[in-house]
């Protein structure tokens, strides 16, 4: 990055960290419901955990310096249980980072570092065990309803001023949420609006399936065509989730 790019980047960063403080303020009771819907998972299958971070800044955008080369935004869900521990608040560090940690390193063609060139944002920093369940915490505060949309319009926004200073690739990885009554719906109607007005950035956005169980590599072995490439066939399913998603 240059100095004005990074002065952009430094300034983003230091915002989105005083939003999740200013939303976790703004929720007071939000880390007891988090814990409380926890208990109530325990079975033979889930265990209990204690909720420490109930709103949860990426730590890792604060390790990025000017010397840094991004070469990708990656955007995921929601903090998990252990996206929101304390010895991590970082996003993307549980089972399905692992697998996209992985994904880069039996893929060295893509030129990219997932622990250096990656940047990863989420569609709500507010934390939930799976995802699917940021439906049942709201119905156990109605107050969550709207920080849930509110945030995910501002996570979209961030999204684009990160993309607008960077000028590189964004893959948004779990789009089955992001269809007309999924979770993350308002966070689709605001890519909408702000991506389909910045057609330089819109060409740059691919939408692929989850990290998790593996989804988005036997999608992409699925649909790889004799006569490409990894970086081709990401680029051709990329573009037509896309299509589906932004342009439907």
């Amino acid at each position: 990055m240059n100095k004005s790019e990074w002065a952009k980047f430094d300034k983003s960063r230091k915002n989105f960290k005083l939003y999740v403080n200013e939303l976790s303020i703004s929720l007071p009771k939000l880390k007891k419901i988090q814990q409380e819907f926890v208990n109530s998972r325990c079975d033979g299958k889930n265990s209990a955990y204690t909720v420490e971070t109930p709103v949860v800044y990426n730590n890792a955008l604060d390790e990025v310096t000017i010397e840094d080369e991004i070469k990708l935004i990656l955007v995921a869900d929601n903090p998990g249980r252990r996206e929101q521990a304390s010895e991590n608040k970082r996003y993307l560090v549980g089972p399905s980072g692992k697998i996209a940690k992985k994904f880069f390193l039996n893929n060295p063609s893509l030129g990219i570092d997932y622990n250096k060139n990656v940047i990863i944002l989420n569609k709500t920093p507010i934390h939930s065990p799976r995802t699917i369940e940021l439906k049942e915490l709201c119905r156990m505060d109605n107050k969550l309803i709207t920080a849930l949309e509110e945030s995910q319009k501002f996570m979209a926004r961030l999204l684009l001023e990160f993309h607008q200073i960077l000028c590189c690739p964004v893959w948004i990885t779990g789009y089955s949420e992001m269809k007309k009554n999924g979770i993350f719906e308002v966070y689709t109607e605001e890519l909408k609006n702000l991506y389909l007005k910045n057609i330089k950035e819109y060409k740059q956005i691919f939408f692929y399936r989850h990290f998790s169980m593996n989804q988005f590599t036997i999608d992409l072995k699925q649909q790889t065509l004799s006569n490409e490439n990894s970086a081709e066939t990401l680029k051709r399913i990329g573009a037509a989730y896309k299509k589906r998603i932004l342009e439907n």
